[in-house]
Order: structure tokens, then sequence, then C-alpha cells
């Protein structure tokens, strides 16, 4: 992950990002909704411990359920499940998902928008 940190102006080397890990692997599962969790974590910077319990978090939190599938889980995610912090609360994570998951305008499609991603 050190190669994500940048120093600022003032030439602080602090790491720190936007999204939290919850947010990430949020994210990674939404790409790969049957990814093994080893391989969110490396996706994330994480160990498969920390993931394990952030998916459980989630899962708790009702923003996903995981289905078993032979001897692979499978997730599915709920867009509509509200972000926790009072500031964001009115906000669904389904803009969240949509904003880190759309294809590029390249790769989409001719008239082929999905749903809920705003295009018409």
């Amino acid at each position: 992950m050190s190669d994500m940190a940048t120093a600022g102006e003032q030439g602080s080397t602090r790491n720190w990002t936007f999204l939290t890990n919850h947010a990430h692997v949020l994210l990674a599962i939404a790409r790969n909704p049957t990814a093994r969790l080893r391989d969110v974590a490396d996706e994330v910077g994480v160990t498969e411990r920390a993931a394990q319990a952030i998916v459980a978090d989630l899962e708790a939190g009702g923003y996903l359920r995981r289905t078993r599938v032979g001897r692979r889980n499978e997730y599915t995610l709920n867009p509509s499940g509200r972000f926790r912090h009072p500031a964001e609360a009115d906000r669904q994570v389904g803009a969240l998902l949509a904003l880190f998951t759309e294809e590029p305008a390249g790769d989409a499609v001719a008239g082929g928008a999905r749903a809920g991603d705003g295009r018409r």
C-alpha cells in the first residue's frame, strides 16, 4: 500500500485514503461477487482475517448477503443500504458502488445502460 501514499504540499508522509477498508472490501466484492476473501484481502491490502471481519460487519449491517455455492461464497450487495455516518446517512451506498464500478464510457455497449446507473 505504500505506493498509494502521496506526500502533501507541505511534505507530509502520513498515509491516508478517502475510503475506509470497509468501503474497499465492498467495492472489491461489487466488482467480483464470487471472489475469494484471500483475493479481496490482497486487493484491499489487509489480512484475510481482517477481510473476514469486514465482510461479517457488512453482512450484519445489511450491506451484503453471503450465499454458499459449492465450496465458495457468492455475495449479493444491497445498494439501498444507507451510509452510517450522520453526515451521509441520507445517501445510499449504491451511489458509491455506481461511482467506482461503472464501466468507462468507451466500454459501454450502445444503448446498454444498466438499471440505476443514471444513463438514459
